[in-house]
């Protein structure tokens, strides 16, 4: 799989992203470049907060580098964990048929996560949490360079965008993150609780296609 290039503003945005990770300089010889691969394993060696010690595997993400579609979760649950690959379960295979329903395939999009790692439990991200570690979804962002991200719930809306809103009030609502389109709506997970909002979620996917 080929790794995107990276342009100057790329490295000024990742730059930052490194400085909110608690990362002052990073030294680049000639001819490297940060690539996803590193920032993985940037990620795997993470201690910031006490999901470290309960996680069996850190969720980096995974899919097509050049992705022209990102989807954004919250944090990775139970089979996640196991595997160390986001969107396996039951709400991975929902997943699937929402990136079906744009005509496209898992492998043609980039999946990830808000957090690399699962809350006990399968509780909601903590504020704290999100702070930590929401650097490097910034950071897979300017890699990626996506034409368009896509949000699953109100936690990965909230933190791209710095807000505190309800997934019910902005979903379907196409608004930007840094200049690139974002596009929220519900969780698989939402949607499997409630299979009565599938329907928006489908119109949702028609919005992608049209945008794609």
């Amino acid at each position: 799989m080929n790794e995107p290039t990276i342009t100057p503003r790329t490295v000024r945005n990742f730059m930052r992203a490194l400085q909110g990770m608690g990362v002052d300089s990073y030294l680049f010889d000639e001819g490297d470049r940060m690539t996803l691969s590193k920032l993985r394993k940037e990620v795997r060696q993470c201690r910031k907060c006490p999901l470290a010690a309960t996680r069996r595997n850190v969720v980096f993400g995974e899919g097509d580098a050049r992705a022209r579609l990102v989807f954004v979760g919250e944090a990775p649950g139970e089979e996640e964990d196991m595997q160390g690959r986001p969107f396996v379960g039951r709400a991975g295979k929902l997943l699937d048929q929402l990136i079906e329903r744009i005509g496209l395939g898992r492998g043609d999009v980039y999946v990830c996560n808000v957090l690399k790692c699962r809350p006990p439990g399968n509780r909601d991200p903590e504020e704290q949490e999100r702070e930590l570690c929401k650097h490097y979804l910034f950071a897979q962002l300017e890699l990626i360079k996506p034409k368009i991200i896509c949000t699953l719930g109100r936690h990965a809306y909230n933190t791209l965008l710095g807000v505190d809103e309800r997934i019910t009030r902005i979903r379907g609502v196409l608004t930007t993150y840094r200049g690139t389109p974002l596009l929220p709506t519900y969780h698989p997970s939402f949607l499997l609780r409630n299979q009565n909002r599938v329907n928006e979620a489908w119109d949702d996917m028609e919005k992608l296609r049209q945008l794609l």
